[in-house]
C-alpha cells in the first residue's frame, strides 16, 4: 500500500477521517489558496505558509485540504491521509456525488499562492512561474495512489471554468477547482507539468536532477534545503565523521545546501533506504541513527545535564541520560577548543567532564569548584558564549 502521508511532510492530522467513494476512479484536485486579490497594478506581499497552515488547522479546519505547500520553500504540511476525504470542495445536496469523496482517492493540494503576490521582493503573477519547489516529490507520492497524469478537462491555463458533470463522475486524474461540479471556484489558473522540472520546461536528458528541495521538521527542528541552525552543523559534521562528506566544498555549516542533501542521500543509501526514502532529507528513524539521539530546540535543563554528568560516566560507553541536551552542551564545549568534535555524542562521558573541567577553569574557577560538574553560573556563561538557553 502506498504511503498514507506524503514523505517529509510536516503532519497535522485533524482527525475526523473518512472514507471516499470508492466507485468512482482516483482524482487530484490542484487549489491555490487565493487568501489575497492582488493586480499587475498593485501586487501584495505573499502570505506565508505558517499562516495557511494556522488557519487550515484553526478556525479554517472545515474547509482543510490534505496538503497546504509552499511553492517557494517545497515545504508540504498534511492534515488528512490519502484515503480520507479533506473538505475543501463544495458537496451541496444538489450534486450527484459527495465532491470530496468522489474517488478511490481524492487528494487536494493547497498551494500557498495568489496572483501577483510578492515573494522576497519579486511578484509572481502564475503559479507556474514560482519555483515549484517539492511539486515533484507530491507529484509522485500522488501517482502512487494511481491517479493518472492527465487532465480530463484540460490543464488549466487561466481562471476560466470547465465543469462537466460526466466527465467528472466517469475520469480519474488531475482536476483544478474550476473544473469540479457544483463548485465555483476558478483556482488554480495554472499549475506545474508532470514531466518538467519545477516550473521550468523538461530539462535535456543529460541534465543532472536537482536535488531535493523541501524541508521536514523533526523534534521542533528544520532540516533539508535551506533550513538553518546548529542542528544542520552537527548532522554535517556527523556525515563527515562516518565518511559522508564528499559533497562538501567547503563546511559543513549552519545553513542546509544541496551538499549537505546529498551526504545524506549517500548515508541513507548505506542504511539500505532507496528511492524517496533516500532523497537526502532525514527522517527520524535514520538522523537518530546516524546521531545516537534527535537534537532538540536550545535549551538546557541545568538539573539534567548535572543528572548526566553524575550518571554517564559510570554506565556502559556511550550511555546518554539526556542525550539532546547534553549534546549542546558538548558542542559548544568542542566550539571552544575544549572537547574534540568526534566526542560530540549526547553522553556526558569522562572526557566530557574533563572538557567541562576546562570551561570552569577559563571561567575562573579552580579546585573543587572546577570539578567538570555543571554549575549554573558556568553553565550560563557557556550558554551565552555559544547561543543556548540554560532551565532550572
Amino acid at each position: 500500500m502506498p504511503d498514507l502521508w506524503l514523505p517529509g511532510a510536516e503532519i497535522h492530522d485533524l482527525g475526523d477521517h473518512a472514507p471516499t467513494d470508492q466507485q468512482y476512479p482516483p482524482k487530484a484536485i490542484a487549489h491555490i489558496t487565493w487568501d489575497r486579490n492582488a493586480t499587475a497594478a498593485a501586487p501584495q506581499d505573499w502570505c506565508s505558509f505558517e499562516d495557511l497552515v494556522g488557519y487550515f488547522t484553526g478556525s479554517g479546519a472545515g474547509d482543510a485540504p490534505h496538503l497546504v505547500w509552499d511553492p517557494f520553500s517545497g515545504r508540504a504540511a498534511q492534515l488528512f491521509p490519502a484515503d480520507s476525504r479533506s473538505k475543501s470542495l463544495l458537496s451541496p445536496t444538489a450534486s450527484p456525488t459527495r465532491t470530496n469523496r468522489a474517488g478511490r482517492v481524492v487528494i487536494q493540494i493547497e498551494a500557498v499562492f495568489f496572483p501577483y503576490c510578492r515573494y522576497q521582493g519579486t511578484v509572481y503573477p502564475r503559479l507556474v512561474d514560482t519555483p515549484c519547489a517539492g511539486w515533484d516529490r507530491i507529484h509522485a507520492w500522488i501517482a502512487s495512489w494511481g491517479v493518472p497524469d492527465v487532465w480530463p478537462m484540460g490543464r488549466p491555463v487561466d481562471f476560466s471554468s470547465h465543469r462537466d458533470e460526466q466527465v467528472w463522475e466517469a475520469s480519474g486524474g488531475w482536476f483544478a477547482h474550476a473544473h469540479v461540479p457544483f463548485n465555483d471556484h476558478t483556482d488554480p489558473g495554472s499549475w506545474p507539468d508532470f514531466t518538467a522540472g519545477p516550473g521550468a520546461p523538461t530539462p535535456p536528458p543529460s541534465q543532472e536532477s536537482t536535488p531535493a528541495r523541501y524541508q521536514t521538521s523533526i523534534n521542533g527542528l528544520p532540516y533539508g534545503y535551506g533550513a538553518q541552525g546548529y542542528q544542520v552543523t552537527t548532522v554535517g559534521r556527523a556525515l563527515v565523521a562516518q565518511g559522508f562528506g564528499a559533497h562538501y566544498r567547503s563546511g559543513p555549516g549552519p545553513t542546509w545546501t544541496d551538499a549537505d542533501t546529498e551526504n545524506y542521500a549517500d548515508y541513507q543509501r548505506s542504511l539500505g533506504y532507496s528511492g524517496q526514502a533516500a532523497d537526502g532529507v532525514p527522517g527520524e528513524g535514520s538522523l537518530r541513527r546516524l546521531l545516537g539521539y534527535l537534537p532538540g530546540p536550545r535549551s538546557v535543563s541545568l538539573a539534567h545535564v548535572v543528572a548526566a554528568a553524575g550518571s554517564d560516566p559510570g554506565a556502559e560507553q556511550g550511555h546518554r541520560t539526556y542525550g539532546a541536551e547534553v549534546a549542546i552542551v558538548e558542542q559548544a564545549l568542542a566550539d571552544e577548543g575544549l572537547l574534540e568534535q568526534r566526542w560530540v555524542d549526547g553522553s556526558f562521558g569522562s572526557l566530557t567532564v574533563t572538557a567541562y573541567a576546562g570551561w570552569q577553569r577559563r571561567c575562573g574557577y579552580a579546585g573543587a569548584a572546577a570539578d567538570g560538574i555543571p554549575g549554573r553560573d558556568s553553565l550560563q556563561r557557556l550558554g551565552a558564549a555559544r547561543d543556548f538557553a540554560v532551565t532550572d
